[in-house]
């Protein structure tokens, strides 16, 4: 049952490895992916210049790496099944999950065509002193077959005006390394998930990867900014999320667009 639809942005309230498999085969012109990273395990992070507990919620919670594992390959094989010959994937991650979806995805068969680096300029600092303070993301982007060309919107990429990015230099190809800043209060106004993605990181990944009209799926969809920047650039939209709160702030942030 969809929880949500309005036009050309669907909500689902479902577990995608249930989910995912009820999608016809080829079904997709994108997909991005950003799964649970797995660290609501005990860990502390700061949060406005104090040491707050990581834990996001019981579906950030594995028992086991063998489960961890199991998990990846069972929403990565199914997204493989449902994209389009010529689709493409975008994953997210640090270094927890980036790693293990990275190997998952090439024993799948996928062509990996990137991995990007998503440097944040004002990332938080490393309260223990004892490790590098962790400045980027890892997006990994890849196709679902070797043989079928995919989409890359060259131009907008290399011509494209990309504010607040200082690596990206006018007329100048786009590198593998995007300067932006995590997600800006503005875009919290109505609540706020614990992994939300700025606007400005789908924005570029959608004019990318897609034109206008296409279909593109967030399994894991929280607040549902994937959606709302592809309805802005008219894509049509498909996300997933089991969690009831998530999807009524995705809800409302989308009805006030």
């Amino acid at each position: 049952m969809k929880y949500f639809s309005s036009k050309n942005f669907t909500l689902y309230k479902d577990n995608s490895l249930t989910l995912l498999k009820k999608f016809p085969d080829n079904k997709f012109n994108m997909i991005f992916a950003d799964p649970p990273y797995f660290l609501s395990n005990g860990t502390f992070s700061c949060q406005n210049g104090k040491m707050v507990d990581v834990k996001k919620g019981d579906w950030d919670m594995s028992n086991s790496l063998k489960e961890t594992i199991e998990f990846h390959k069972t929403w990565l094989k199914e997204c493989k099944r449902i994209l389009k010959p010529n689709g493409t994937i975008w994953v997210s991650g640090t270094y927890h999950s980036i790693y293990q979806c990275g190997l998952i995805i090439q024993e799948l068969g996928y062509r990996i065509l990137n991995d990007i680096v998503w440097f944040k300029p004002n990332a938080s600092p490393n309260l223990s002193c004892r490790f590098f303070t962790a400045s980027h993301e890892t997006l990994i982007w890849a196709r679902k077959e070797q043989k079928n060309p995919h989409t890359f919107n060259y131009t907008i990429m290399k011509d494209g005006h990309w504010s607040g990015d200082s690596i990206k230099k006018p007329n100048k190809q786009m590198r593998s390394v995007w300067e932006i800043k995590t997600t800006p209060l503005s875009e919290k106004m109505y609540g706020k998930h614990p992994t939300q993605k700025p606007k400005e990181l789908l924005k570029r990944i959608i004019l990318a990867s897609t034109n206008k009209g296409d279909l593109i799926l967030d399994p894991f969809t929280g607040s549902s900014t994937t959606g709302l920047v592809a309805v802005e650039y008219g894509r049509r939209f498909i996300g997933i999320d089991k969690e009831k709160e998530y999807l009524d702030l995705s809800i409302r942030r989308y009805k006030n667009i």
